[in-house]
């Protein structure tokens, strides 16, 4: 925060230290960490705890990974184990929660069970502050979401691969442009810029920088 940032997003996602506690997969503990949904809960609450005392839970939120098989994780039954989490991070009145949708695991897409679904999550959390959904969505996707079953709920939506390859991304999604397609390829060239500098900015991005226009959003 000394550093001049807004906040902290804690990675409770995709088989690191966090979700090693939280997930049965890997978590093997007997003693208070593990062993039951609540004791590998713990590790992760007393993290996001100690963290919103030392900067203020406004400023604090957790990203959770539910169904995601990354690095050797998720557990026989998320649900039980994710809904006692989750209704625990809620009482500490966190800025939002970051939520993976069961269509991506780690770094790869994956095709859904039926009973795959952030329906549960979503209504463990009960509004008690905003829901960020990541996970395959487009402008398309996030719109039909927002316009159905997520209508009455307090969401937004994470977009990553698309940064890449889209610098104006929020501009485009503003105004309904085309995105440039990513090239997977690219994006762990360690010491290589490309992917990274070389997608272009839209036209209609520049045109209107270009026309000293400052409020370039509708």
């Amino acid at each position: 925060m000394e550093a001049g940032f807004d906040g902290v997003e804690l990675h409770g996602a995709n088989g690191y230290l966090i979700d090693q506690f939280i997930q049965d997969t890997c978590n093997r503990r007997t003693d208070e960490w593990g062993g039951n949904i609540e004791n590998r809960s713990r590790f992760c609450f007393e993290v996001a705890k100690a963290v919103s005392e030392a900067i203020g839970p406004d400023r604090t939120a957790v990203r959770l990974s539910h169904f995601s098989e990354f690095q050797g994780m998720r557990t026989g039954d998320p649900i039980p184990q994710f809904t006692h989490l989750i209704s625990q991070l809620s009482s500490l009145g966190l800025a939002y929660l970051h939520l993976i949708e069961p269509r991506v695991s780690g770094n790869a897409d994956k095709a859904t069970r039926e009973d795959e679904s952030l329906d549960f999550a979503i209504k463990a959390w009960g509004r008690t502050s905003p829901i960020i959904l990541a996970g395959g969505y487009s402008l398309e996707k996030a719109n039909q979401a927002i316009g159905s079953k997520l209508k009455d709920e307090n969401v937004a939506f994470a977009f990553g691969r698309h940064f890449i390859s889209n610098p104006d991304l929020p501009f485009r999604l503003a105004n309904s442009l085309p995105l440039t397609q990513y090239e997977r390829a690219t994006f762990y060239k360690v010491g290589s810029p490309d992917g990274y500098i070389d997608y272009p900015f839209s036209r209609f991005w520049a045109d209107q920088l270009g026309a000293g226009q400052t409020t370039i959003f509708k």
